[in-house]
């Protein structure tokens, strides 16, 4: 066996969570950066190998074994015969989530102006949110946040690459007009 191959059964093992540096260097016995750049060699193997569907996705904290994103549409004709979609309630607690972090149940329906409990259900059976602690208070709410798998499922490596609130909102802006009954009136219609 290699040195290449024992790293690969390791990370075939832990799956979708992943593993860290400091874990792979305390199994593989060798030190941080013997383990870093071991990584980085199996990593530069799988990019080059147009045989191969792996590849390496490395999160903040996680080093995770996927498949290629050229494989994306196999994989997603597979995936379709599953109930995993989410649904539109689901996306969009979650986006509440992602951006607003940690947050409670009560602050998501304030800000949804619904009841969001299935949501969150849903969104934590897909390991997509989970608790992240409870709030100092009365009836201890669960403040919620992403997890590692979010980001792997998105493509991010922290949530630091979300998109920018303020530019998607200034992009609406700029796209919609500001008053959709005035603009019909400016062209032609009488009152």
């Amino acid at each position: 066996m290699t040195k290449l191959s024992e790293l690969e059964a390791i990370l075939f093992i832990v799956g979708e969570e992943g593993t860290t540096i400091e874990e792979l260097s305390t199994l593989l016995t060798y030190t941080r950066e013997e383990t870093t750049a071991l990584v980085a060699e199996l990593a530069a193997s799988y990019e080059a190998n147009a045989n191969t569907a792996l590849h390496l996705f490395e999160t903040e904290k996680q080093i995770v074994l996927t498949t290629k994103k050229e494989l994306a549409p196999i994989v997603k004709r597979y995936a379709q015969g599953t109930s995993n979609t989410l649904s539109q309630a689901a996306i969009e607690t979650l986006a509440i989530i992602a951006y607003k972090q940690p947050i409670t149940r009560s602050e998501i329906e304030l800000i949804r102006g619904v009841q969001v409990s299935g949501a969150i259900q849903r969104l934590t059976a897909h390991q997509l949110i989970e608790e992240k602690g409870r709030v100092e208070g009365p009836g201890r709410p669960i403040l919620y946040g992403t997890t590692s798998h979010f980001l792997d499922y998105f493509g991010l490596r922290s949530l630091n690459e979300l998109p920018n609130i303020q530019d998607i909102e200034r992009s609406l802006e700029e796209d919609a007009p500001l008053d959709l009954f005035f603009d019909g009136v400016h062209e032609g219609e009488n009152i």
